[in-house]
C-alpha cells in the first residue's frame, strides 16, 4: 500500500474504525473528488460566482430552492443563525454576533443542546443567536416549545444527531407544525444524515449537512433551504462567514461529491458481511460478545458492537487505549465505553482491515490474561 502523506510527515498510521469522525479527518475522497481539489487549487475563479453555482447544485440534489456551501456543518449552524437574524441587511450582517435589540432568540430542546466536538449553543452564539433551552434533558413537551416563543424568536432549531437525546424529545413533525403555526423558520442540523432531500420535502426552511461525512466529500458543508435564507447565508461571508470562509478547492470538491452521490451505494451488504466476519472471530474469545447493530439514528450503517466483559481480563477503556497507542493506531467508536461497549464502523475501513483489528484485539487480550 502506498505510503500516505501523513506518514511522510512522520505521523502515525491510522486505521479508522470509528466512523466519519472530524478528529480523524472525516472521509477519504474518491479520485474524482481528489482531482477536483487539485485542479481547483491550481486555477482561479470568481468566488461569488462559484458560490452561486454551488447553490444551484446543492438545490438540485436536495430539492431546495437554493443552497450555500460552508467550511463545515458547524459553520453552517452559525451562518444559518445569522441569516435568520440579519436577513440580507449588510449593516446588521456586519454587527454579528452582537445582536442586542434584534429578533435573535433561537429555541432548542434541552436534550439537543449537546457537545459534538464543539458546543451547539456556541455555534448559535457565533451567529448572533440568543439560545433559549426548553424542557428537560430527557423530556420535552410541545407546550415547552410554544411557551417559549415570543416576539424575539428568530427560529426553532432541531439537532438530528446520535449525540442528541433520542427519547423524550419532540419530533421534527411537531417542530414543523409549531414553526408554521407561529410563522417562524425551522433550522435542522442534519450534519451526518445521508438523505439530503428528506427534511426539505418535509417542509424545513433551512437544513445543514456536512460535506465530509455521509457525502464523503472534502472538508466542507452545505446549507439548503428557502431562497431568501440562502441568499442571506451567502451574504454572511461579508460578516462572520469571513472568519470561516470556504475555499475554491472545498467548494469544487463538494460539487463533484454531490454530483456523484446519487450513484453511490450504501454498501449495506458489504458492511454486514465484513462485520459478521469480525464478530465470528471475536466471539471465540472469552470475555468478548460481538453483535451487529444498526446506527442509533436509523441511518443505513451496521456496526459491530463489542461488549468487553470481566472475563476478558481487561476493561473496555484499557482495550481502547492499547489499540490507540499501537502501530498502526486503531480507533474504535467509543460512545458507550463507560458501560463496556466498543463499536467498529465498517464504512472507513480498507479491504482486510477488519482482520487487523481482530488480530490486535485478540493479541491485547492474550497479553492481559498472562
Amino acid at each position: 500500500m502506498e505510503t500516505s502523506i501523513f506518514e511522510t510527515f512522520g505521523l502515525k498510521k491510522i486505521i479508522n474504525a470509528s466512523g466519519k469522525m472530524t478528529a480523524l479527518g472525516a472521509s477519504a475522497v474518491t479520485d474524482e473528488i481528489a482531482n477536483a481539489l487539485k485542479n481547483a487549487a491550481q486555477g482561479y475563479v470568481d468566488i461569488d460566482e462559484l458560490m452561486e453555482y454551488a447553490g444551484t447544485v446543492i438545490a438540485h440534489h436536495t430539492g431546495a430552492e437554493d443552497g450555500c456551501p460552508t467550511v463545515g456543518a458547524a459553520a453552517g449552524i452559525a451562518i444559518s443563525t445569522a441569516s435568520v437574524i440579519t436577513g440580507k441587511n449588510l449593516s446588521l450582517i456586519e454587527r454579528m454576533p452582537h445582536s442586542e435589540g434584534l429578533k435573535n432568540e433561537i429555541i432548542i430542546q434541552k436534550g439537543h443542546n449537546v457537545h459534538f466536538g464543539g458546543r451547539i449553543d456556541q455555534m448559535i452564539r457565533l451567529g448572533g443567536g440568543a439560545i433559549v433551552e426548553v424542557g428537560n434533558a430527557n423530556k420535552v413537551e410541545s407546550d415547552h416549545i410554544e411557551g417559549a416563543i415570543t416576539d424575539k424568536t428568530a427560529a426553532l432549531i432541531y439537532i438530528k444527531s446520535h449525540h442528541a437525546v433520542q427519547k423524550g424529545m419532540q419530533s421534527i413533525e411537531t417542530m414543523l407544525q409549531i414553526a408554521k403555526k407561529h410563522q417562524i423558520p425551522l433550522i435542522i442540523d442534519g450534519a451526518a444524515e445521508n438523505d439530503f432531500k428528506k427534511y426539505i420535502a418535509m417542509g424545513a426552511d433551512i437544513v445543514i449537512y456536512s460535506g465530509g461525512k455521509a457525502l464523503e466529500g472534502p472538508t466542507s458543508g452545505f446549507i439548503c433551504g428557502k431562497k431568501e435564507y440562502m441568499e442571506a447565508c451567502r451574504k454572511q461571508y461579508k460578516g462572520i462567514g469571513r472568519a470561516m470562509k470556504v475555499g475554491k478547492e472545498s467548494i469544487s470538491g463538494l460539487i463533484v461529491a454531490l454530483n456523484q452521490y446519487p450513484f453511490k451505494d450504501d454498501g449495506v451488504d458489504e458492511q454486514i458481511s465484513s462485520m459478521t466476519k469480525l464478530c465470528e472471530t471475536l466471539n471465540q474469545v472469552e470475555g468478548l460478545s460481538c453483535t451487529i447493530k444498526q446506527d442509533e439514528a436509523g441511518r443505513p450503517i451496521y456496526r459491530a458492537q463489542i461488549e468487553v466483559k470481566k472475563e476478558a481480563g481487561i476493561s473496555a477503556e484499557q482495550l481502547l487505549h492499547k489499540l490507540e497507542i499501537g502501530n498502526p493506531a486503531i480507533y474504535l467508536r467509543h460512545h458507550y465505553v463507560n458501560v463496556g461497549i466498543l463499536s467498529v464502523d465498517p464504512r472507513p475501513l480498507l479491504v482486510g482491515q477488519e482482520d487487523i483489528i481482530a488480530e490486535q484485539i485478540i493479541s491485547i487480550i492474550k497479553e492481559a490474561k498472562k
